[in-house]
């Protein structure tokens, strides 16, 4: 009983993120929750965590324990859940991670509507410039906008998304519209420096072709939301996700360019570490999100459960 204790106090100390946010759920002091995993860490022998003054970060041996200790918490927990059947509600601390202009405009509302809905479930969402690593961050749930990093990680499809071209009709009406990739490069564009991919570098497709357009502007940011209200201001062509612009597109607000060409699909994926035995609250979250962002059925070659 002990040693299963010891796992749940370790997969809520890394979910917390810190041992004051651990202590303050267990209702100790933070001094206690040292203590206790200065003597779970001298109990296996290995450290489980790295301590600086700002942050904890897991080791090699503490992923191993949190990886393989969450499976079996996440089937004794099914395992009670099955036994009460229908009376067990999603309940507990849930971690979730999505990038900033995505997050804060589309997931934000949906965990205020799911709270609503799952009282008993406590959601921390934490809104970050790049998506992070679950198991060393202690996330439960990451929203991801394009290709997974990691094809081990699971994950669900919960919408389809486009990336457009697209400008504001005064720019249009100033510099006229491009009538291929190439003629990008005579435009001022509006850059995004994202994640690690190549500044400035576009890659389109229509029909089975493609095109990479090294392109240029006056204007350039890390923040998308900043870039679609400079491509409204008239600053340039700006390529931006389709939720995002579609509703500016509806209005006239904005109008696509080069309807034809694309770049590479960007879709919507909740991703989780394990599969089989998910929390009923992790379960909730990701069907909530999926029914309410209006997910396709097929998710190959990532598959839901």
């Amino acid at each position: 009983m002990d040693a299963f204790s010891d796992l749940a106090f370790f997969v809520l100390l890394v979910k917390r993120g810190s041992l004051a946010g651990a202590a303050q759920q267990l209702g100790v002091t933070p001094s206690a929750a040292s203590k206790r995993l200065a003597a779970l860490e001298a109990r296996l022998g290995v450290r489980l965590l790295n301590r600086t003054t700002r942050r904890l970060s897991v080791t090699p041996e503490g992923e191993s324990y949190l990886a393989q200790g969450g499976r079996i918490l996440a089937e004794l927990e099914e395992l009670e859940q099955g036994l009460g059947g229908s009376r067990v509600a999603p309940r507990g601390l849930l971690r979730v991670n999505a990038t900033l202009g995505f997050g804060r405009r589309h997931i934000a509302p949906l965990v205020s509507d799911f709270l609503q809905a799952y009282p008993d479930v406590e959601v921390q969402l934490q809104l970050t410039d790049r998506a992070m690593n679950l198991a060393e961050e202690g996330y439960d749930v990451g929203i991801l906008l394009g290709d997974l990093p990691d094809a081990r990680l699971n994950a669900r499809l919960l919408a389809p998304n486009r990336r457009l071209l697209c400008a504001s009709p005064a720019y249009l009406a100033r510099h006229g519209e491009p009538a291929s990739p190439r003629a990008l490069q005579q435009h001022r564009c509006i850059v995004i420096r994202e994640s690690e991919s190549a500044y400035g570098t576009w890659h389109l497709q229509s029909a089975g072709r493609q095109e990479t357009v090294k392109v240029r502007g006056h204007a350039a940011t890390n923040d998308g939301e900043a870039a679609a209200n400079w491509a409204l201001q008239g600053h340039g062509i700006v390529l931006r996700s389709e939720w995002e612009v579609a509703p500016l597109l509806r209005s006239g607000r904005l109008r696509q360019v080069l309807a034809d060409w694309a770049s590479p699909p960007a879709d919507i994926y909740a991703v989780y570490l394990t599969r089989d035995k998910l929390s009923a609250r992790v379960r909730a979250f990701v069907d909530f999100l999926a029914e309410r962002l209006g997910a396709y059925e097929q998710t190959a070659p990532y598959h839901g459960w």
